[in-house]
């Protein structure tokens, strides 16, 4: 079996890497963080125009029809550059769900625009206390035309410059995935400053009304898409982190190399070339299961296992390779003029995001010993 990416996959990368390479100098970065909305909407309108954002969507709809590796291969180079732009929960979280899950008449209106980077559709997958989807505490109650929501949703991003935000809802015993206009009367948007130090909103709903060609699926349906949106965050989340951890191992080998102490590099001292061969294994390890993990979203097949173990990863190798790059620059990884700093915290927000590794460990526990049990019955 072949387990190399392919020449196609491999240009994808090139390019992504490129692109986002020439949109995040130093000076650039600061720039873009002393904005409120922390989005830089050049370099997203020059991923549009090289077709990227349009990885995982339909030709038909202005895409180039890659698929679901696709674009975790290009959240992994964002994660790289700790690039602001919001590839996750617009292009995987809203539109890769809207693609398999939406109406035609949604794809029709949404995906191209998405596509061809025009428009913004974002998703509200967790609560407080609750990151299921599949199991939220906000209502739908069923209106003439469509649902009237209640509720709230919190750490969402780009949410005021969305056309739509994409969230699920109980209606009595069922569930319904609909697509909320953050404008509609009802909504309120309460700015939320996050670890990273990206600012996202809380979303609060009172009776927001829906109308029906908004409702994106109910029952069955809404509960397969919410369950297949929760994967493809998580998996997308370890391949952003995948970036990430790629570059504070890099930045530390360099780094060590070239800071002497006692006439000699740093990295010669064993306890600290151990620390960073650690880093390299971490995020060989993360590098796998992510990949394993992606694959099967992409071929349509069970995922539910590999995900949870990618997120368990993605949770434990950002902790710790974060933790060994910072021992091993000292002092100066804390400087905010040397980049490490926001590596760091962009690893500790994607460590907490959509599960922690210690919640998940215990859901895969739970599903394993289900497993076992149900084949000794």
């Amino acid at each position: 079996m072949d387990f190399n990416i392919s020449d196609e996959l491999k240009s994808v990368q090139q390019l992504a890497q490129q692109i986002i390479g020439d949109f995040t100098e130093v000076e650039k970065l600061k720039a873009i963080e002393e904005t409120q909305e922390r989005f830089d909407r050049e370099l997203w309108a020059a991923l549009a125009e090289a077709g990227l954002l349009g990885l995982d969507i339909e030709e038909s709809h202005g895409g180039m029809d890659l698929g679901f590796f696709s674009l975790a291969t290009l959240c992994e180079e964002v994660g790289r550059c700790v690039a602001p732009v919001p590839v996750i929960p617009v292009l995987v979280s809203a539109a890769a769900t809207l693609r398999r899950f939406g109406t035609d008449s949604q794809k029709d209106r949404y995906l191209p625009g998405i596509a061809n980077g025009s428009a913004l559709v974002g998703a509200a997958l967790e609560e407080y206390g609750n990151d299921d989807p599949a199991a939220p505490a906000a209502t739908a109650r069923a209106i003439e035309g469509g649902y009237a929501v209640s509720g709230t949703k919190f750490a969402v991003t780009n949410a005021a410059a969305a056309s739509r935000i994409l969230l699920t809802a109980r209606a009595d015993d069922d569930l319904v995935m609909l697509l909320v206009d953050p404008k509609a009367a009802g909504v309120t948007l309460n700015p939320q400053v996050v670890t990273s130090g990206e600012t996202r909103s809380e979303l609060v709903m009172d009776k927001v009304q829906v109308p029906v060609e908004d409702v994106v699926a109910t029952g069955k349906k809404a509960a397969n898409a919410a369950i297949w949106a929760l994967a493809a965050t998580r998996t997308a989340l370890a391949a952003y982190a995948l970036g990430l951890c790629d570059k504070m191992m890099r930045m530390t080998g360099q780094y060590t190399s070239e800071r002497e102490q006692f006439d000699r590099a740093i990295a010669t001292f064993q306890a600290v070339s151990h620390r960073v061969a650690d880093c390299y294994i971490d995020v060989e390890c993360l590098r796998l299961v992510t990949q394993q993990a992606a694959s099967l979203i992409d071929q349509g097949r069970d995922a539910s296992d590999a995900v949870l173990m990618a997120k368990i990863w993605c949770g434990d190798v950002t902790h710790r390779v974060s933790q060994a790059s910072q021992h091993c620059h000292g002092g100066t990884g804390v400087d905010r003029d040397y980049p490490l700093f926001r590596y760091c915290l962009a690893a500790r927000q994607v460590e907490l995001s959509a599960g922690s590794s210690a919640s998940l460990t215990g859901e895969l526990g739970a599903r394993i010993a289900a497993q076992y049990l149900a084949a000794d019955a």
